[in-house]
């Protein structure tokens, strides 16, 4: 296990879709130990992949004092009920907005041993699930803002030190309904 940098927006990993896991092995129970690692070691909530520059639909959680992992995890919603508030983001560091979001979540997919597995979680934790899965689509939580607070959240980004002006990040216009929340995945 190994604390990794962890890819920072304006990366193009970050906006490129991840392949699905087809190999249960090794490398893979690497990954998850790395991610886990990395993200407890940033004090993160979650921590996908694509954010260490591995283009694998894997993400790591750590909420409420659950700890775990989901590998090619597929996403549905049991209700309509939305939650908003704050989220901020270990790829875009210091910047948090609030965001909408579904307030229960249940995620289905595998460990990193290959068994299947079910998560159900609501609050933090489905905002987490949410969050990271969008990071294996090439999705950011900024772009599920409005234009406004995009245009906000945008210029504290560029006011950052770790910002790269040499490097502009692609934005992406909201990839779901008008509360950037969308259906079942």
């Amino acid at each position: 296990m190994t604390v990794q940098p962890i890819r920072l927006f304006g990366d193009p990993v970050l906006r490129t879709p991840a392949d699905q896991v087809v190999d249960f092995d090794a490398e893979l129970r690497k990954l998850v130990a790395d991610l886990v690692e990395t993200m407890q070691e940033q004090s993160g909530a979650g921590l996908a992949a694509p954010q260490l520059g591995v283009g694998l639909r894997v993400f790591a959680f750590d909420v409420d004092e659950v700890v775990g992992h989901i590998v090619n995890p597929t996403v549905s919603f049991p209700d309509d009920e939305e939650q908003d508030g704050p989220e901020g983001c270990l790829s875009i560091p210091g910047v948090y907005v609030d965001t909408k979001r579904r307030q229960n979540v249940v995620a289905t997919g595998f460990n990193q041993f290959g068994d299947p597995i079910k998560l159900v979680g609501s609050g933090l934790m489905a905002r987490c699930v949410q969050h990271e899965t969008d990071h294996l689509d090439g999705v950011l939580f900024i772009d599920r803002l409005d234009a406004a607070a995009r245009k906000d959240a945008m210029k504290e980004i560029r006011q950052a030190e770790w910002y790269d002006a040499g490097a502009p990040p692609v934005i992406k216009a909201n990839p779901h309904s008008a509360f950037g929340l969308g259906g079942v995945r």
